[in-house]
């Protein structure tokens, strides 16, 4: 069983004054309509007899059923374990104690991010592969080797790193379109981030990315291919999903959603969208009722703001047409609550990445630009209104 902590950046992190260009990614990523159904194929690369399935109470009943049934047939054993609702440390270990005598050869981990993000603490603390099966494409937890723990309460609490990204990534994308509008919308909100930060590391060269490293010429590639790919099919891909169809657009979205966006940040490197989107998380009413890849699209205006960056309307515009946060009050957050805006900045200083941004951040300068992106935000709303916004939140 892993107990030490694996740090990254004492393998890649600079050395007699080098600091290597690094690239990681999953071994395998799988993506179409139906794929689930081949698991028992898929995992016959992994060579395993006895597996645990992380899910929730919902999945564990629904995709978790389907898996089980699949990999019972090539007599693979499937023990489920009931994912709680919260990736925090209590989780983990609640989790660790009750699989560790089950001789498992390997954990898939099925859901959103939270219970992927557990399923990789979980595997890494056992010391087996994990395969995960993301239920929602609403942010690009699944192709990393790395997992944001939180505090049973909710707030962010820290981020876990491992020696090795997941053995597989299976997304079945007729589950994805099932998933719901918002879930999908969130998930291009926090993609569209990818490609800013790693831009903006990219040219600051004492940025480093999650694993300490480089960025390389690949991920920064990747993270424009996946801005662009947004750009040019989101909107086409959100319908698809009210219509519940697994279209060409819908299937590049996924992939960018899932795949760039996740390759991109990790081996790309963040910026100032994130940090101020995990800050975000430290107000209860934020936490509670908004998803991750919504704080992360208001995170990527305030960065883009802050930048001074000709980008910043194009991306205000189009969060607007698919129904993403462009303002504060989109995030039930009032421009004159001082105390909740110091705290959400306190908290966006002390990450490190928020310091990648080719400018000095201080206090000053982050109230100034959540307030200018307030503004700019509430100016597009004028313009294009906000009835993709209304229809995503209501009730």
């Amino acid at each position: 069983m892993s107990t030490t902590p694996y740090l990254p950046a004492k393998i890649f992190g600079s050395q007699d004054e080098i600091t290597p260009r690094v690239m990681v990614a999953p071994q395998r990523y799988i993506q179409g309509p139906g794929v689930l159904n081949q698991i028992n194929r898929y995992m016959s690369l992994l060579n395993v007899k006895r597996v645990g399935i992380l899910a929730s109470r919902r999945g564990q009943g629904a995709e978790g059923q389907r898996i089980s049934e699949r990999l019972n047939n090539d007599n693979i054993d499937c023990i489920p374990a009931v994912f709680a609702g919260e990736c925090s440390l209590k989780e983990v270990e609640k989790h660790v104690r009750a699989l560790a005598g089950e001789n498992l050869d390997c954990l898939i981990a099925v859901g959103g991010g939270k219970p992927v993000d557990a399923g990789k603490s979980i595997a890494y603390r056992l010391d087996i592969p994990v395969v995960i099966v993301p239920t929602l494409a609403s942010n690009d937890a699944p192709t990393s080797a790395l997992s944001v723990l939180y505090t049973t309460e909710g707030a962010n609490d820290t981020v876990e790193f491992y020696p090795s990204n997941p053995a597989m990534v299976i997304v079945d994308t007729e589950v994805i379109a099932a998933a719901g509008e918002r879930y999908f919308v969130a998930g291009i909100g926090d993609a569209m981030a990818t490609w800013f930060e790693a831009r903006v590391c990219f040219k600051n060269t004492s940025a480093i990315t999650p694993i300490g490293a480089r960025p390389t010429l690949a991920s920064y590639a990747i993270g424009e291919v996946c801005a662009q790919t947004l750009f040019e099919k989101g909107e086409a891909a959100s319908r698809a999903v009210v219509a519940g169809t697994c279209t060409d657009a819908f299937e590049s979205v996924v992939e960018a959603n899932t795949l760039l966006s996740g390759i991109g940040f990790e081996s790309g490197g963040l910026a100032l969208a994130h940090p101020v989107a995990l800050a975000f998380t430290q107000i209860d009413e934020i936490h509670q009722k908004y998803l991750h890849g919504e704080m992360v699209a208001m995170g990527t205006l305030i960065q883009l703001t802050l930048e001074g960056s000709v980008d910043a309307e194009k991306v205000a515009r189009f969060f607007a047409n698919i129904g993403l946060p462009i303002h504060m009050t989109q995030l039930s957050l009032s421009p004159n609550d001082s105390a909740a805006i110091d705290t959400i900045i306190e908290a966006t200083l002390r990450n490190r990445n928020t310091h990648h941004m080719p400018m000095p951040v201080t206090h000053d300068s982050m109230r100034e630009a959540m307030l200018d992106a307030n503004k700019l935000g509430m100016a597009v709303t004028a313009n294009v209104g906000d009835a993709a916004y209304r229809r995503l939140h209501a009730g």
